[in-house]
């Protein structure tokens, strides 16, 4: 990071901004960390893609199958594959506090720009709201580095806008990726947007998020690299026509990729999502690799039906 603490959310509004991806971490067939392929797939994803940042170790990279020094290793990676050309946001959830300290602690150290800590699950529900202000007041009180909230439904429950608008006072909380209906962080939006970057990981309402709440960070999931070839940015290209206003060119772009956002999701077998999106990976000739278990693998008829939706989505590669 190179920012003070104090300066955490001025930093944020000024830098984090644009699309970020969820990153995929590709395993070799032997279940190893391919870091030759990730860095590969980094290039690719900066250079030819414009990929503006990217959410490294989270529930997309397997890290529920990491020990915690591969975590750590996959930040030291990110930060070396992207050498300043992105930024990077770390993923720090855990149900242990000291773990996600840890982690915290050591992407502060390697360089990472921010992090990421998803809301834990909860046993005791009395005092929910004070028990989670606790909970980021303490981490935040450890480590300087910017940190982003994260509330999404595999905790159990949902942050309320309410709770999100006061841990927004928080110094160095600067973000929030808020995965709820749309009504929940429109009203987040109009209550902290002066204080942190509300985002949501639907690729589908990023545009209208761009035009009517005037967000500024796509954070984030795994479309930017599934949706787009190094000849067909069209993700890249809507967003970039939004933010200058261009609506009308934006939306008939957004609009024509609804066949490639119907193959993905088409051809996607339940509880399958990691090896579905690794093979797609593949077919762009990216960097897919295996999953770790328990994760299940695709049967070679799942490949073929989502390779043949591949072929003809109109998604250009070449």
């Amino acid at each position: 990071m190179n920012y003070s603490k104090k300066d955490a959310k001025a930093h944020s509004r000024a830098t984090m901004k644009g699309i970020w991806a969820a990153a995929l971490m590709p395993f070799t067939d032997s279940l190893a960390v391919d870091e030759d392929g990730f860095r590969r797939n980094v290039d690719h994803w900066i250079g030819d893609l414009g990929i503006d940042g990217f959410f490294i170790a989270g529930k997309q990279g397997e890290f529920f199958s990491m020990s915690l020094e591969e975590r750590k290793r996959n930040f030291e990676l990110a930060v070396e594959a992207c050498a300043g050309r992105a930024q990077t946001i770390m993923s720090c959830s855990d149900q242990n506090m000291d773990v996600v300290i840890d982690l915290a602690k050591h992407a502060q150290k390697v360089g990472a720009d921010y992090i990421v800590v998803h809301a834990p699950i909860l046993h005791f529900f009395k005092e929910q709201d004070e028990t989670l202000l606790n909970y980021y007041r303490t981490i935040a009180s450890k480590v300087d580095i910017g940190i982003a909230l994260w509330s999404h439904p595999d905790s159990g429950y949902l942050m309320s806008p309410e709770l999100c608008n006061r841990l927004a006072d928080i110094e160095n909380v600067v973000a929030i990726k808020y995965s709820v209906p749309r009504p929940m962080y429109a009203e987040l939006t109009r209550l902290a947007g002066d204080r942190i970057l509300v985002s949501t990981a639907s690729e589908e309402e990023w545009l209208d998020n761009i035009l009517e709440l005037g967000w500024q960070l796509y954070l984030c999931s795994s479309p930017p690299y599934l949706i787009q070839t190094k000849a067909d940015r069209r993700m890249r290209a809507y967003t970039d026509l939004a933010f200058a206003g261009k609506a009308q060119e934006a939306r008939r772009l957004r609009d024509s990729l609804d066949p490639v956002r119907a193959a993905l999701k088409g051809t996607r077998p339940a509880e399958k999502p990691h090896a579905h999106q690794k093979y797609w990976q593949d077919l762009l000739g990216q960097t897919g690799g295996r999953v770790r278990p328990p994760l299940l693998e695709l049967t070679e008829a799942e490949k073929k039906a989502t390779r043949e939706a591949f072929e003809t989505c109109g998604l250009k590669t070449a």
